[in-house]
């Protein structure tokens, strides 16, 4: 089926989540890496958790759980000044290089995020970037209360666009989204910057990508 809409996860595949490896580099000297790799591995491993105890959190407060158990595991300091200042550099996060340029080849067809993200950490990074006029939806999954990869996030997209989900195109770059995301019934591109080996999961995408500049091409435009 033709795609008619494309949707696209955001941390991680719109936003770069450890371009704030230079922030905790100074917070953290020597240390800034590898803290930037533990919390993000904590922060999506919090959401799986949440979800299957049926104890949802903000992603907000997620994340912030998660820095807190990065910090401690590196036997730093953790104070309230450092944790709202890194707190607030995910609202700033950064663009990977090619995304403004290919949503830009995009914009004749509805686009869409779709993120475990909550709307107080979505809202203001997509408006920091200057693309809040690129998606006609920023969709959170906050209105059902679980984490991706539930098909109940999934279906969020279909009902908000209005477009059966056998025409929209979904794209992460992260394996495990992308997975969900196909088993829901999306055709799915997923984005593999780093050459990463496929999970053995069961299901493979549509496409894989190296980066989101070659999507344009995939969907006709």
């Amino acid at each position: 089926m033709p795609i008619r809409a494309l949707v696209f996860d955001a941390y991680g595949t719109l936003f770069d989540v450890h371009s704030v490896i230079d922030l905790c580099e100074q917070l953290y000297p020597g240390k800034g890496e590898k803290l930037s790799l533990v919390w993000r591995a904590k922060q999506l491993e919090y959401t799986w958790l949440r979800s299957l105890m049926a104890e949802y959190e903000d992603f907000q407060r997620i994340t912030e759980m998660a820095l807190r158990y990065a910090c401690k595991s590196l036997g730093q300091p953790c104070d309230t000044e450092v944790r709202d200042t890194l707190m607030n550099a995910y609202l700033r996060l950064a663009p990977y290089p090619e995304a403004k340029g290919a949503l830009g080849r995009l914009s004749g067809m509805p686009l869409a995020i779709l993120s475990n993200g909550s709307p107080g950490m979505l809202n203001p990074v997509v408006k920091n970037n200057g693309l809040e006029d690129t998606f006609a939806h920023v969709i959170s999954v906050d209105e059902v209360k679980i984490y991706k990869p539930s098909p109940r996030v999934y279906e969020l997209a279909p009902k908000k666009l209005g477009v059966p989900k056998e025409a929209i195109g979904f794209v992460s770059s992260n394996y495990w989204d992308a997975v969900g995301a196909k088993a829901f019934g999306f055709q799915v591109f997923w984005i593999n910057r780093t050459g990463a080996v496929p999970d053995e999961l069961g299901r493979s995408p549509e496409a894989i990508l190296n980066s989101l500049a070659e999507l344009a091409a995939l969907v006709g435009r």
